[in-house]
């Protein structure tokens, strides 16, 4: 089932999300709808917060981006309590986009290199540590686990020129090819 993304002004997109337990009631079937939700939007990873959830659990396929990165061929993977628990390396700057701010993309800088522990969908513990891309889109969706968005990581200037696009989605308008649910 499709499901509404949360547009920027949503106060679900700024609480701190919570765990979950493994016995979290239709685990399962959410994943599966966050994950239909998502590739109707064209999107690459998308986090419970966007679809109205506190709760910390995320999707992420890249199998679409597998022609540029062949090692994402096939990856399409759900992360429950996940935590970053070091970023490092490169700080690398690269143009970031979000289902919950349609038609804003900017440049925003992050450490190729993250540490992270999580459970996946069969509740199997993990601690890795991930590099490139992927960590990249992880530092994105994990974000919003915790109130952020890409755009507090901008500049004063650069948010200041994305302020009447946010003015207009505060105001119930966001322009996009999917189902959203505005504060209006």
């Amino acid at each position: 089932m499709i499901l509404p993304i949360y547009v920027y002004g949503q106060p679900v997109l700024r609480k701190v999300a919570e765990d979950i337990t493994p016995d979290y009631p239709n685990l399962k079937e959410l994943i599966a709808n966050m994950f239909e939700t998502m590739e109707h939007a064209e999107g690459v990873g998308l986090a419970a917060p966007q679809v109205g959830l506190p709760i910390r659990v995320v999707v992420v396929d890249l199998d679409v981006l597998s022609e540029d990165y062949p090692e994402y061929k096939n990856f399409r993977k759900a992360y429950i309590n996940p935590h970053i628990l070091e970023v490092s390396g490169e700080e690398v700057s690269m143009e970031e986009g979000c289902l919950s701010l349609p038609g804003i993309h900017e440049s925003v800088k992050r450490g190729n290199k993250i540490h992270v522990t999580y459970m996946d969908e069969n509740m199997v513990e993990h601690d890795e540590i991930v590099e490139g891309y992927l960590a990249r889109v992880m530092q994105h969706e994990f974000d919003h686990l915790e109130g952020k968005m890409f755009i507090d990581h901008l500049s004063p200037l650069r948010k200041q020129m994305v302020k009447g696009k946010l003015n207009a989605m505060l105001k119930g308008k966001a322009h996009c090819t999917y189902k959203v649910k505005t504060v209006r």
